[in-house]
């Protein structure tokens, strides 16, 4: 039975961008050994949760790796509170968190803080909160995670409560169960609201928006925060939150499902999370920042594939520049996982494995937004004859052998040529 190499690329499907020549950052960029993979194998495109959705990275993956977010999926709040070791019992409530900047008018200025928020500095304001924050029967926390990233988690004194809640954040919506990002919203905090009429989803969205503009005023004032204005950095003076779950999801393993031992490399607290919920054994790693850091991460892959049947990496270079519209950075960081990762990785790999490269959205830097746009694949194994296509792009792979698939199938399809 052959290994799997399931490699996943944040963000990777992009539009034309008039910056770079009407190409996207990935027709853009030099990929000589992604193009390689290409011609050798068989091509296609993903439309990883369903037509017209733009997905979060979360019920992407979920989706990818063989789960359907709209019934196995339960908020990204529970991941993200599960891969940070927070406690989370049934009838709590989880959301992912942003640290962001208002102006004076509550006009968000900037939904991630300037983007430079150091770790430290995030967890000096959570904890400023968990100090100085009381709810009326209820207990708070908020945990700095990643930069601006965070978790917050609430729970109630009185009772379980309803996750069906919509967000504070406005750049992304629930669509049922998913949590979907959308390309154009009014700049300013929602107020949470109960989307079931329920009791406990109303109490859970009043005791988030107490919590919201308390920790607001907190924030406003912290020393933190008058340094950042003081270097001319936007403050972290709001914490916008989305996807309230109110329980881990509980899901057949990938083991149990394909009788197949799966890692993941993961480092933001949802892929541990994802990790723990499937069944997979989480392989902390940190994210690379130039081809030298992917080189040293390809060979963690090689010597990891040696202890597991199939492994699944997410890169999550190539969406951060999208969001911030860097059109020539997101081509660059694609550059540089093409000769750092796949250059190291490619040569070492024989004919014993299935690779497949794909993304989990796209993630336009025109519109600075996750789209709904399918995303491409290849699949390149031993004994898997190639499709003729010439390059690694949205464009080549749209007209590949392997069609238009949505992303529920792609595991087991490489399962099963695994297994041939």
């Amino acid at each position: 039975m052959k290994k799997i190499l399931y490699v996943i690329l944040d963000g990777l499907g992009d539009e034309p961008h008039p910056d770079l020549g009407d190409k996207t950052p990935l027709e853009a960029a030099n990929t000589p050994n992604l193009d390689s993979l290409a011609r050798r194998g068989r091509n296609g495109v993903v439309v990883t949760v369903g037509e017209g959705i733009a997905p979060e990275s979360d019920i992407a993956v979920f989706s990818i790796l063989g789960y359907d977010p709209h019934t196995q999926h339960a908020g990204r709040g529970p991941l993200e509170a599960l891969g940070a070791g927070l406690e989370m019992r049934n009838g709590d409530l989880a959301w992912r968190a942003n640290f962001a900047t208002v102006d004076e008018d509550d006009t968000i200025v900037d939904r991630r803080a300037g983007r430079d928020l150091s770790t430290d500095e995030a967890t000096q304001l959570a904890d400023a909160c968990n100090s100085q924050i009381a709810l009326e029967s209820a207990t708070s926390t908020l945990l700095a995670t990643s930069e601006h990233r965070g978790v917050f988690h609430v729970r109630y004194d009185d009772g379980p409560l309803s996750a069906e809640i919509s967000n504070s954040d406005p750049a992304y919506a629930r669509q049922g169960s998913l949590g979907v990002a959308l390309e154009k919203f009014d700049p300013y905090v929602k107020e949470c609201q109960a989307l079931d009429g329920s009791e406990s989803a109303r109490i859970g969205a009043a005791l988030t928006n107490d919590w919201t503009w308390k920790a607001h005023a907190i924030l406003e004032t912290h020393e933190v925060n008058r340094a950042r204005d003081k270097r001319g950095r936007p403050v972290a003076n709001i914490v916008l939150v989305r996807d309230a779950g109110n329980h881990i999801p509980v899901v057949e393993s990938l083991r149990d499902r394909f009788g197949m031992n799966f890692a993941c490399f993961a480092e933001m607290p949802v892929e541990i999370g994802i990790s723990i919920v499937t069944g997979m054994e989480p392989i902390l790693v940190t994210s690379p920042t130039d081809p030298a850091g992917y080189s040293k991460l390809a060979e963690r892959t090689i010597e990891a594939l040696d202890g597991f049947d199939a492994l699944y990496v997410h890169l999550k270079g190539p969406d951060v520049p999208a969001h911030d519209g860097r059109a020539f950075d997101k081509r660059d960081v694609i550059a540089d996982i093409d000769e750092g990762y796949f250059g190291t990785l490619l040569p070492e790999l024989g004919g014993g494995v299935v690779i497949a490269v794909t993304a989990d959205h796209s993630t336009s830097c025109v519109r600075k937004a996750h789209t709904a746009d399918p995303v491409p694949i290849v699949i390149a194994a031993g004994g898997l004859a190639s499709d003729g296509t010439r390059a690694y792009s949205e464009s080549e792979a749209a007209s590949g052998s392997l069609g238009r698939l949505h992303g529920t199938r792609v595991l087991p399809m490489l399962v099963d040529l695994a297994r041939s």
